[in-house]
């Protein structure tokens, strides 16, 4: 393998999870102090990346990044947009980061989402990485606030005709679990009445004969996302109607 790194090509990744709070998006901190008065200190936070090595492709880059994360392998990547306008990286924190790295200052960044599902933990969790309420984000290096904004565009725009919300909850869900992840994504209210019978008319929505454990109230019934299902229904459909 090829280990080095072309220096001017990069993959970001937009890693969410749905919290009781609402999604929410991991970040890692980024600080650098040179401590001399004439340069800034940075400390503020970015999006989760890597460098494209020149032996891996792009989908093997963002696979390393989350495999970093979690120790697994993510198949469900989104690749969403590319970033390479020559002005991106233009603050004074973000050039002396860059050029610390002796990187190049203009770096084309191909941006991907990973989702990762309510009731997983990841690997690796310190002070240098944390999760964030997408409505309540800190100070962001680069242009990592314009790429979390067109992830989530991305998400919301995806999310009633494509399957991408079954990533968002456990394998094995409730409905009320289901209707709560696309309340909390889309910013909705949906009724419940509804989104019941919608959602129930669905052959890839497949009921099991399993209830919720653990709980003191009446236990749910629980259902699987069948995938081999879905790729068999030939007509175009919402998955459910705002």
């Amino acid at each position: 393998m090829d280990f080095r790194k072309i220096d001017n090509l990069s993959v970001d990744c937009v890693v969410l999870k749905l919290e009781e709070n609402g999604l929410n998006v991991l970040l890692r901190k980024r600080t650098l102090n040179l401590y001399n008065e004439n340069l800034p200190m940075v400390d503020d936070w970015v999006l989760p990346g890597h460098y494209v090595l020149k032996s891996n492709n792009l989908g093997e880059t963002a696979n390393r990044v989350f495999k970093e994360l979690t120790g697994e392998n993510h198949l469900n990547r989104n690749q969403f947009r590319t970033y390479g306008n020559a002005a991106r990286i233009k603050s004074d924190k973000d050039l002396l980061w860059i050029r610390s790295r002796g990187a190049k200052v203009r770096t084309i960044t191909v941006a991907y989402y990973l989702i990762i599902a309510s009731n997983k933990d990841l690997l690796k969790m310190d002070d240098s990485i944390k999760w964030f309420n997408l409505k309540s984000l800190p100070q962001l290096g680069f242009d990592h606030h314009q790429i979390i904004n067109d992830a989530y565009d991305d998400v919301k725009s995806k999310i009633i005709t494509d399957p991408l919300i079954f990533d968002f909850v456990p394998i094995k869900f409730t409905l009320n679990e289901l209707q709560l992840a696309f309340e909390s994504i889309l910013d909705v209210e949906l009724d419940n009445r509804n989104f019941r019978k919608k959602v129930s008319g669905k052959p890839y929505i497949v009921p099991l004969d399993e209830k919720q454990k653990g709980l003191s109230k009446k236990p749910s019934r629980l259902y699987m996302f069948s995938r081999d299902v879905y790729s068999q229904v030939v007509e175009t459909d919402y998955i459910i109607n705002k």
